[in-house]
């Protein structure tokens, strides 16, 4: 696609599409399907050079008709990459994907030329398929400089002078890999020093200097000066995309959390400064760089939604309005104030000393199965469950009647870490990934695992979607998993095309647990690091971000739940525990932005432990406490509340400081109409109680059954249904008896083998 003026000045896109029989083909090879893959133009803007998939080097001629001309590749190597295109000598240079540089000259035979290391100078790494930068008489008249950077992160020259070809190795910072090469705009009046920026693997800028003449250096060596701009403030600059230069002392670059941040003189630039000069500016007067964010609409919460015909086009400028009253944010429009600090964060720790996020912490051994034990898989009628032993159970209403199935696999069970068009995924003791499908009326399993680039796994996503909320199905739906050494993974499962995807982890930190994937922001996972700190990585970009997090504030290694007062609204937040058993949210308004808010604990002496449970109505969230209890936090009049909602014991309704919990009679609401009839002839076993029996909640991550309804598991390994019956009133409606537990031992109704 092209974007060009119309006639009435208004931007239009052209699109140059072409057939196979309109390409020439140089190399005299069969043309394939061609698929561009990056591309760069000419310096005259008449032509285009795109590297295609499959490693050609393909033209496009731009000056009349356009006309696309297949150049293929080197003799023995690809091309991965376009370093830049020479348009004094009609050169392009290339990148292969060994990291060889290649030269393409139409008018030189063979049209192309390898570049080879024949100095005494050790050879350094291979260069990193990537773009670079040149620049033209800096060792002297008719000179060239090719600056390239190698898979090591260092910076080297390729220099053309008297038709001589040298390589010369600038290095890089201390300590610092260099990940893109951005050439400054230079003032030809002024300047004596020509600038090159670099984004590095730590998410600073690097400015490295260089005279605009080395003819007066002996032997046309100089080493260079090399000074640190850092980032912006709880910022980081992104990895590997180069910036894009406004004018004289202004440069934009990418940020890892979508944004864009503008690195500039002090006194010119920044988000209030138009494309001109100020004509009260002093060139001289400044040589300070500073840094300016500027938020765009991509990117306002990290929400790919943000600006959409559904919200309106005055998003894009103003910001979105959230008249949400259960959000327990004021209703507000426009952009979050800038000088607002996001620094609300949790206090000490109980030891008043700062816990050490260094240090990593190792998953429990039963980490799988007290998260991912219980999945729910049609809303109201069906989960399923993994015993002790690791056989897999569904419970399930067939004419009326609730029943156990058993579903015998090849492996032993430990969790069920996913769920997709009613196949689900589990994970064996073994970390292998098993998917569970229908095929031809039979239920067959499928080890993922085993597949190209499959992995070991010891985590999944926490929820499939949201209680009461259908899924939509994308060309892009795909699953995220933990493997075994802390790295994230995605798998693609739309129309079955199954693939993996190594989405690596954040520098030097180990992945922990999924927080959320998409149902918060989309295209966004959240996870939690086993330093205890929030990240997030983009599947579009293949960004990961660190966010801002004090240091006093640990999280621990379970999944998080969304609450969201609305799909519309992009206002919402993340809870998580704390290491100390603590709730934690991270909220996010378009007023305030991103802020971490503590609710802390229930009562003193109970901390909430295993994993949030999931929320309701947009304002409520279950836990489960140390002393065996379901407590409620919701809103109420724009305050939080807690509420003990007790254990399933004979007894009372619930009441607000009730500890001991109850059973409700009434019949459950929100469930399947042909099965709710069968759900109270459980209650009739109660009676059956014995020693083995303890009615208080474990740890085990709850699953929500339907829109108004939790199911939580017992200390004994029954399982109990928790029902929301009016606004923030929950009562217990059933206990569930498993083949998990010795408490009701001739519970069954029917089992089944299938």
């Amino acid at each position: 696609m092209h974007l060009q003026l119309g006639e009435t000045s208004q931007p239009v896109w052209v699109e140059f599409s072409y057939t196979l029989n309109q390409i020439t083909d140089n190399d005299q090879e069969k043309n394939s399907l061609i698929l561009m893959k990056s591309g760069v133009v000419s310096d005259d803007g008449t032509r285009g050079y795109f590297c295609t998939k499959n490693g050609t080097l393909v033209e496009l001629d731009a000056v009349e008709s356009p006309r696309w001309t297949n150049h293929g590749q080197p003799a023995g190597a690809n091309v991965a990459a376009i370093a830049v295109v020479a348009s004094k000598r009609e050169v392009v240079y290339t990148i292969s994907s060994a990291g060889d540089l290649y030269e393409y000259d139409r008018k030189s035979k063979p049209s192309w030329k390898k570049h080879i290391w024949q100095e005494k100078t050790a050879k350094v790494s291979p260069l990193l398929p990537s773009k670079g930068c040149i620049l033209h008489g800096l060792s002297g008249d008719h000179s060239e400089s090719l600056f390239l950077l190698t898979k090591e992160g260092t910076l080297v020259e390729r220099r053309l002078h008297q038709r001589k070809w040298k390589w010369v190795v600038h290095g890089s910072p201390e300590h610092q890999t260099l990940t893109s090469i951005t050439l400054a705009l230079q003032d030809e009046s002024s300047e004596t020093f020509i600038s090159l920026f670099f984004p590095t693997s730590t998410g600073s800028v690097f400015e490295y200097q260089m005279p605009k003449q080395l003819g007066t250096v002996p032997n046309n060596q100089f080493p260079g000066a090399w000074g640190s701009h850092e980032h912006p403030l709880h910022a980081k600059a992104a990895r590997g995309i180069a910036g894009l230069p406004l004018q004289v002392g202004r440069i934009l670059f990418a940020l890892d959390d979508g944004r864009l941040a503008e690195l500039h003189l002090a006194g010119l630039g920044g988000e209030t400064s138009g494309p001109s000069v100020p004509q009260n500016f002093r060139r001289k007067a400044s040589t300070k760089y500073v840094w300016t964010i500027l938020d765009v609409p991509e990117s306002e919460g990290w929400n790919a939604e943000y600006c959409t015909e559904e919200r309106g086009p005055r998003n894009c400028m103003a910001g979105t309005k959230d008249e949400s009253n259960d959000s327990g944010i004021s209703s507000v429009t426009g952009r979050r104030k800038q000088s607002q600090a996001q620094n609300y964060y949790l206090l000490l720790g109980t030891s008043g000393e700062p816990n050490k996020s260094s240090e990593e912490y190792n998953l429990p051994d039963d980490w799988i199965r007290s998260n991912f034990r219980l999945r729910l898989l049609y809303e109201g009628k069906s989960f399923f469950l993994i015993t002790n032993d690791g056989l897999v159970f569904e419970y399930v209403c067939i004419e009326n009647v609730w029943v156990w199935l058993r579903h015998d696999s090849s492996s032993t069970m430990n969790g069920i870490v996913g769920s997709y068009n009613g196949s689900l995924f589990m994970a064996d003791t073994f970390g292998s990934l098993f998917l569970r499908e229908w095929s031809d009326n039979e239920i067959a399993w499928r080890n993922c695992t085993a597949m190209r680039k499959g992995r070991s796994i010891v985590g999944g996503q926490p929820w499939d979607r949201l209680p009461g909320k259908a899924r939509r199905a994308t060309t892009e739906d795909s699953i995220f998993f933990v493997s075994k050494n802390g790295r994230l993974l995605q798998f693609m499962v739309y129309m079955r095309e199954f693939k993996w995807k190594d989405c690596k982890n954040p520098q030097n930190v180990k992945v922990a647990s999924i927080v959320d994937q998409e149902l918060f922001r989309e295209n966004i996972v959240f996870v939690t690091g086993r330093n205890g700190r929030l990240y997030q990585y983009n599947k579009v970009t293949d960004l990961w971000h660190e966010h801002y997090q004090s240091q006093h504030l640990i999280l621990s290694e379970f999944p998080g739940t969304v609450i969201s007062p609305s799909t519309k609204s992009l206002s919402g937040s993340l809870f998580m525990l704390s290491r100390e058993g603590g709730l934690v949210e991270y909220q996010w308004n378009t007023w305030y932005g991103w802020n971490w808010v503590e609710h802390g604990t229930p009562y003193k002496g109970v901390i909430l432990v295993g994993s949030p449970g999931p929320s309701f109505e947009g304002n409520q969230l279950l836990l489960i406490g140390s002393d065996g209890n379901v407590h409620l936090r919701y809103m109420d009049k724009n305050a939080w509340k807690w509420k003990d909602c007790g254990f399933p014991s004979m007894g009372n309704k619930i009441g607000e400081a009730h500890i001991g919990g109850g059973v409700h009679e009434e019949k459950p609401v929100r469930i399947d109409e042909n099965c709710a009839s069968g759900l109270n002839k459980d209650q009739d076993n109660l009676a059956d109680l014995n020693l083995n029996c303890e009615p208080k909640v474990a740890s085990t991550r709850p699953i929500p059954f339907s829109e108004g309804s939790v199911i939580f598991e017992l200390r004994d390994g029954r399982l109990a249904e928790l029902q929301l019956v009016e606004e923030t009133e929950w009562t217990w409606s059933r206990i569930i008896g498993t083949p998990n537990s010795l408490c009701l031992e001739n519970y069954w109704i029917a089992l089944a083998s299938s």
